[in-house]
């Protein structure tokens, strides 16, 4: 929505400038988009007058000219062929810069003569075409501004066009005087009085105008009148240059009539000429399959149910969005309908929608028009093509009943107070409405009829508030509910969330967000895509169901990296995984996966591929940072997604699992299109059991000052036992003693025989009450052996 500063003036009686409106506009909600103020380019040019003129002695067409300034007099070099003793004109500086030429000037010799300037022409400086000479100005002092002179003696050369943004809900700033309304609200001045003309009809309209009944609810009002005997052709220079300032090109007076009224009052018209309507117009629905040529000379095809205006011949107009060529007006129209209708806002959109139009009267008709003032835009629109093209104006043809969209909603001025946060008293808010065009009776604020954005008690505390400025609101702190310290807003679990994502991220992963949802083939590939999970309305076939696992939506963006050339990846998700379609078949994972290598290639060869050990590590690290007791168990038993031989699970017990670990299935990577090694972690967050004490302080350090024992022992034992039966098996010798058991070393074949292998492992003992003696050691070394040789068969290395 575009206007320039006078026009606004027409409507509103304001001293305030371009800045104050603009801040002011955006304040109230219709947001600024640009403000071009053609005064800015020309704030550095003064002006001045010619004392003196002689030949130039090198060149027969240039003048040297003695200009009288606010600095004194300078020595101009000028070529224009009104240069002369005399006269006034606008001067440029050395160091302003002219749009005209797009150049700073500067002191510069012409011929060897030195010239301190120019005198500026009408093109130089952006004001018109002419450049054969430079202005001449019949008044003026010197040293005067030229905006200064401008403002006061050709003012529409620098007014300002404001460019404000529009949403949906504000059709009523759709118009000039609607944005007036808003800024005299504000306080930036004063709303002049409507106008109020009655245009007396001297004949009875030969063309009337009918709506049929099934076309009552998109077309409630046409009202028509016939002006015969006008004479057309251009419009005025000052309607030409308001509608080319805000970017219209002017047609003829006739249309030019209509599109003043579109943006003045935001009341779209149409006229057609008269004498090219075969009989009389009537609004219904199309058919379906009727064309039209539009005044944009595109074929239009209608479908059943759209409405259109139509004569005996067949469609002329499109009911509120186009007039059709062939009844359009021409410089040679002597007699013209005028129409001022009101149409359905949802009709207009969709209609307008449906034939791919974007007319001004569709993009005001769809957001809804005032229905109050349709029959005094007819008057006012009949007065000005009187006025411009003279003739005689019939009676006005009414087809359909004005629409009644009065409405009244109570005001209650404490209520405002609370919910805005500023204290308006109850009489500013009462003067704001009716600023605004409210009428209050007692209570109840009745809605003007131009804004059908206004459909609650909710609306009028909005506008009351964006009229007293949301700015001025002064943040204040909310009470607290006790005093002292409040209590903790996070949950336990949400704080455990929190410490997993931190740990993963120092840990070297990049944090990845994915869909809730995947297709149904990666559903079944770990372990869900059933009718449980399944969405009743997917989004796309791509998101039908709910993820059993994190790892599917991490390793299709391990393979969109990989498809980039990003291939050694460290990736993590902190989400739901769902199980079941209930609530309880819900759970919190943290699952992060290791792709390719661990780092760069370098000279060192330190570089190696990511390997079960590597998962292995970060997810006891993410445990032990969210509070996971230190002794926990590795098992076997993993899901098929997982590679059978490098993966395990760490356990609290046989049916308590904290995490499972390892290289994901070459099936599993495949299937996801990612180029492996693949190693992954999938910690269940809720698992890992809470501390039983709720005081914040930490326990006292445990440390025993007794001297820790280690004992190694090599068992033979068969070559397929696993290592991890062993380990067991000898922490459980003596739960209160041993501290640590680990695999140190592995033998296979030499003197052992086939089938058979040495694990050697190293057990540390640290004692709590007293040093412990040879005796102890020997009984406790003899209960590892005995657990041992009954878990596995093995027996100690000769």
């Amino acid at each position: 929505m575009k206007f320039t500063l006078s026009w606004l003036k027409e409507h509103l009686d304001t001293e305030a400038t371009v800045d104050q409106i603009a801040e002011a506009l955006t304040d109230l909600g219709l947001e600024v988009e640009e403000v071009i103020n053609p005064a800015e380019k020309l704030k550095s040019f003064t002006l001045a007058k010619i004392t003196a003129a002689s030949q130039h002695p090198d060149a027969d067409r240039l003048r040297v000219c003695t200009v009288a300034t606010d600095e004194g007099d300078k020595q101009i070099v000028c070529g224009a062929p009104n240069a002369r003793e005399g006269i006034t004109v606008v001067l440029a500086k050395p160091g302003d810069y002219v749009p005209g030429l797009d150049i700073t000037l500067s002191v510069g010799k012409i011929r060897g003569v030195e010239s301190h300037g120019m005198m500026a022409s009408m093109r130089e400086l952006e004001l018109g075409e002419d450049h054969d000479g430079i202005i001449e100005l019949p008044s003026g002092q010197v040293g005067e501004k030229f905006i200064d002179w401008l403002a006061a003696n050709d003012p529409e050369k620098i007014d300002p066009v404001i460019d404000i943004a529009i949403t949906p809900n504000r059709p009523d700033a759709l118009g000039v005087r609607g944005v007036a309304r808003d800024l005299a609200a504000r306080g930036l001045g004063t709303l002049k009085p409507a106008k109020e003309v009655s245009v007396a009809g001297s004949f009875e309209s030969p063309l009337k105008v009918t709506i049929d009944a099934v076309t009552l609810d998109e077309a409630p009002l046409f009202m028509g009148r016939l002006i015969r005997g006008v004479k057309n052709g251009p419009s005025p220079e000052w309607l030409q240059k308001r509608l080319k300032a805000i970017g219209l090109r002017p047609i003829s007076a006739l249309v030019d009539v209509t599109n003043f009224f579109t943006y003045d009052q935001n009341r779209p018209l149409h006229v057609f000429d008269a004498d090219k309507v075969q009989g009389n117009l009537r609004v219904h629905h199309a058919k379906g399959g009727e064309t039209l040529v539009g005044l944009d000379e595109k074929e239009y095809t209608f479908a059943p149910g759209m409405v259109v205006i139509s004569d005996d011949q067949g469609v002329e107009s499109i009911a509120g969005i186009m007039g059709g060529l062939a009844t359009g007006c021409t410089d040679e129209t002597t007699n013209v309908f005028l129409e001022a209708a009101i149409w359905d806002t949802i009709q207009i959109a969709k209609t307008g929608r449906a034939l791919k139009i974007n007319s001004d009267a569709r993009y005001r008709n769809e957001r809804g028009i005032d229905p109050a003032f349709n029959a005094q835009a007819i008057e006012q629109a009949t007065q000005m093509i009187l006025d411009l093209c003279g003739g005689e104006a019939s009676d006005v043809v009414t087809a359909g009943a004005v629409p009644d969209v009065s409405r009244a909603y109570r005001l209650d001025t404490d209520r405002v107070q609370s919910l805005v946060g500023m204290e308006i008293p109850a009489d500013t808010q009462r003067a704001t409405l009716e600023a605004l065009g409210f009428t209050l009776d007692g209570d109840m604020a009745n809605v003007p009829s131009w804004r059908p954005d206004v459909l609650g008690e909710a609306d009028l505390v909005e506008e009351v508030a964006r009229v007293a400025s949301l700015t001025k609101l002064v943040g204040q702190p909310l009470p607290r509910v006790q005093a002292g310290v409040p209590r903790a807003i996070l949950t336990p679990m949400q704080k455990r969330e929190a410490i997993a994502r931190r740990t993963a991220a120092a840990l070297g992963y990049n944090e990845c967000v994915t869909y809730s949802f995947i297709d149904q083939k990666s559903a079944e590939a770990f372990g869900g895509g059933t009718d449980a999970t399944m969405l009743e309305n997917p989004i796309s076939s791509e998101m039908s169901h709910m993820r059993p696992s994190l790892l599917p939506g991490l390793l299709q963006a391990a393979a969109r990296n990989q498809a980039r050339g990003f291939m050694d990846l460290a990736l993590f998700e902190v989400g739901p995984a769902f199980h079941g379609g209930e609530p309880e078949d819900q759970e919190v994972l943290i699952t992060g996966i290791l792709v390719g290598h661990t780092g760069p290639k370098d000279v060192h060869g330190t570089r190696r591929a990511v390997d079960v050990f590597d998962a292995k590590a970060d997810a006891e690290a993410i445990l032990a940072a969210v509070g996971a007791p230190a002794k926990a168990q590795i098992q076997r038993g993993m899901n098929a997604w997982w590679h059978p031989g490098r993966s395990g699970k760490i356990c609290l017990g046989p049916k308590m699992v904290l995490a499972g670990f390892g290289e994901l299935h070459p099936r599993a990577i495949a299937a996801m299109d990612v180029k492996g090694p693949v190693v992954a972690f999938a910690i269940h967050l809720a698992n890992v059991p809470f501390p039983k004490a709720k005081s914040p302080t930490r326990p006292p350090l445990a440390a025993s000052d007794l001297q820790a024992v280690e004992r190694d022992f090599a068992f033979v034992v068969d070559a397929d036992v696993e290592a991890l039966t062993l380990v067991n098996a000898a922490a459980g010798a003596d739960k209160a003693l041993i501290e640590e058991v680990r695999v140190f070393d592995e033998f296979i074949g030499g003197a052992l025989g086939e089938g058979k292998k040495s694990l050697a492992i190293t057990v540390r003992l640290q004692p709590t009450t007293a040093t412990l003696k040879e005796k102890d050691i020997e009984a406790v070394a003899a209960k590892i052996v005995e657990k041992v040789g009954k878990a596995t068969g093995g027996v100690l290395r000769g």
